[in-house]
């Protein structure tokens, strides 16, 4: 079997949405395996490529699995030498020399799914395409999604997916695990379906829903009916967007929104936020 390059081991874990380590053997001092630049992918059960065998990868594999256990998100350095004299723990090897080697940790970047591309969506999917994640652009109406009106979304920075779908319920089911979901069609109707669906649907992250605190009431009660308990009904966030950000404009509402987000992606970087 062909070896995997390193750059399509860690193309395959984003797509995978697997957290990974990337191991660089990033300075050697005498004899060692391999030159400076070799790297390797690391994750919980596999890895690709080599920075050189024996025990030196063997340690810097099992400081990878133990970030990844840990949820580090700060880059290590291991300075590790290769003679029969040094500890195991160091990466015991006869070459001689001595090492540097940068472990750097790959996270799982989020995904966010914005079911209704009305004017807020479309300023929120503008300021969200900037960032570095998954993004999905839900609705039923094929001209809000037509390239001309996405154009806008050309240099976009994160992956973005386009969902034309007349149910567009059926899209929360194809999105990836700890998706965070934000509900803003055109029609309560769909809104509403669309939250009694998300609530059904343990995989997703945050669920939150446009519009005001007597709009929520109302939905309170409607998914109440159709027998979702208090808990349940937590999980839902509306009104939606960043406390303090004044405006009602759809690109101010946008600006909330995605500060809000950023947060909780910040939140859930440092463990105290994870999606479920």
């Amino acid at each position: 079997m062909a070896e995997v390059h390193w750059l399509a081991a860690v193309q395959q874990l984003r797509a995978d949405r697997e957290p990974g380590v990337l191991v660089t053997l990033v300075a050697i001092r005498g004899h060692a395996p391999r030159e400076p630049g070799a790297k390797m992918v690391v994750s919980a059960d596999r890895s690709w490529g080599s920075i050189g065998g024996g025990n030196l990868e063997e340690t810097a594999v099992a400081r990878a699995r133990s970030m990844l256990l840990r949820g580090d998100g700060v880059p290590e350095q291991l300075d590790l030498s290769l003679n029969e004299r040094a500890p195991v723990e160091h990466g015991q090897q006869c070459c001689g020399g001595e090492v540097s080697v940068l472990l750097e940790p790959l996270a799982v970047v989020p995904s966010v799914a914005i079911f209704g591309m009305g004017h807020v969506g479309s300023e929120l999917a503008r300021i969200l395409s900037r960032h570095d994640l998954e993004l999905h652009l839900v609705d039923g109406r094929a001209d809000r999604l037509a390239p001309e009106r996405l154009g806008m979304l050309a240099d976009a920075v994160a992956g973005v997916h386009v969902h034309h779908a007349p149910v567009p319920e059926l899209v929360l089911g194809q999105v990836p695990h700890g998706t965070h979901v934000l509900v803003m069609t055109h029609d309560h109707a769909e809104d509403v379906a669309l939250c009694d669906a998300a609530l059904r649907c343990s995989h997703l992250g945050s669920v939150g829903l446009i519009g005001s605190s007597a709009k929520w009431r109302r939905f309170e009660q409607r998914l109440a009916a159709e027998g979702h308990s208090a808990q349940d009904l937590a999980r839902i966030q509306s009104p939606i967007g960043l406390p303090g950000i004044a405006g009602k404009s759809p690109a101010a509402i946008a600006v909330a929104v995605a500060a809000d987000l950023l947060s909780t992606f910040a939140r859930e970087r440092t463990g105290l936020d994870a999606p479920s």
